[in-house]
């Protein structure tokens, strides 16, 4: 276990499942303290079984804008101070342009982009006081180019990359980086569920990622392991794809 991790704490929205599991697994293995958040009670709890002692489950709804603050608070009070904040949380839906109503671009705009920028508000006062932090946030291939029946997801993840370069240049003086890692087709249960109905779409994807295959949610966490660590020190304000060439697969 690297002791030089040992006193940090991470915080790692929708650390229960997914690529967030992957990078708090990345995390409790390098002696970080990490901090999951999610909405399914039983998914944390299976998280923390598997992660062990450096592993602790917070069960929060981050629609809950109002109640942000005084969560971070409590995670303080516990905990002391927040090092490092990853905004892995979110939501997809998968429908035609012409089919989406407001109420279901707002929601997925609530979820993906509002809870980021309040819990990051939040978070940030504590790191502007200690004069160090790392946030990461997560965004996605939709937003590096056009992909059909996602305009929702695509404009939340299109502002989350704006914002990690806002964000990066007003925090980096004050010590706190600010990076974002772009996944490609990353083998979750979001994504093949959203794959495997969908030979063609399948099939596309992988004929146009030169490595040939999806990828997987440990490859997202060592970017993220990379990007927390002082290996990545000189590093903000960019938008790393993970994606084994998608984005510039032919």
């Amino acid at each position: 276990m690297n002791t030089a991790h040992q006193a940090r704490t991470a915080l790692v929205t929708g650390g229960g499942s997914g690529i967030g599991l992957a990078i708090a697994e990345k995390f409790v293995h390098s002696g970080i303290r990490t901090l999951i958040l999610g909405r399914d009670q039983e998914k944390l709890n299976a998280a923390r079984n598997r992660l062990g002692e450096l592993c602790h489950p917070y069960c929060f709804d981050l629609n809950d804008l109002a109640s942000i603050p005084a969560l971070v608070r409590r995670l303080t009070d516990e905990f002391g101070r927040i090092d490092i904040l990853v905004n892995n949380a979110g939501i997809n839906m998968k429908k035609d342009l012409i089919d989406t109503t407001d109420g279901e671009f707002s929601r997925i705009l609530h979820t993906n982009v509002m809870a980021v920028f309040a819990l990051s508000r939040e978070v940030t006062k504590g790191m502007v006081a200690e004069g160090r932090g790392c946030i990461i946030n997560i965004s996605s291939m939709a937003s590096q180019y056009g992909i059909p029946k996602v305009i929702a997801y695509t404009a939340s993840k299109s502002a989350i990359e704006g914002m990690t370069r806002a964000m990066a240049v007003e925090l980096s003086p004050l010590g706190i980086r600010v990076n974002c890692i772009a996944p490609g087709f990353i083998a979750t249960d979001m994504s093949e569920k959203a794959l495997n109905g969908d030979a063609e779409r399948k099939q596309k994807v992988l004929s146009r990622t030169p490595l040939g295959r999806l990828g997987d949610p440990g490859d997202i966490g060592e970017a993220a392991l990379f990007l927390a660590s002082e290996g990545a020190r000189y590093i903000t304000g960019t938008i790393i794809p993970v994606d084994g060439g998608n984005a510039i697969g032919f």
